[in-house]
């Protein structure tokens, strides 16, 4: 059974910093396209980031330059280290893999909030 557990959230003022951490069981995250997405008030879930197996990443172009996924595969894990954070960043987060017809289940996600 795959789950995926996000972390790392927070209240963080404009300009601050968060990394967030999600932690698959059930899949190995290296093997497949993962990606991190998020879901503002009032508006879909928006892909924000992917890492591809061969390690390639893409980006949603308002985050280009401030976010960064990577990937710990002996920890099985994916990270998205998010600076210069701005209002419009805030959104609960989640990790999934990208560009497939189905999704696994859905975390809980973790809820970024940058305000100040």
């Amino acid at each position: 059974q795959v789950q995926l557990v996000e972390s790392g959230g927070g209240l963080v003022q404009p300009g601050g910093s968060l990394r967030l951490s999600c932690v698959a069981s059930g899949i190995i995250v290296s093997s497949y396209t993962m990606g991190w997405y998020r879901q503002g008030p009032g508006n879909p879930r928006e892909l924000v980031a992917d890492i591809t197996s061969a390690g390639n990443t893409n980006y949603l172009g308002s985050v280009k330059g401030r976010f960064t996924i990577s990937r710990d595969n002996a920890k099985n894990t994916v990270y998205l280290q998010m600076n210069g954070l701005k209002p419009e960043d805030t959104a609960i987060y989640f990790c999934n893999r990208a560009y497939y017809t189905t999704y696994y289940p859905w975390g809980q996600g973790t809820q970024v909030t940058v305000s100040s």
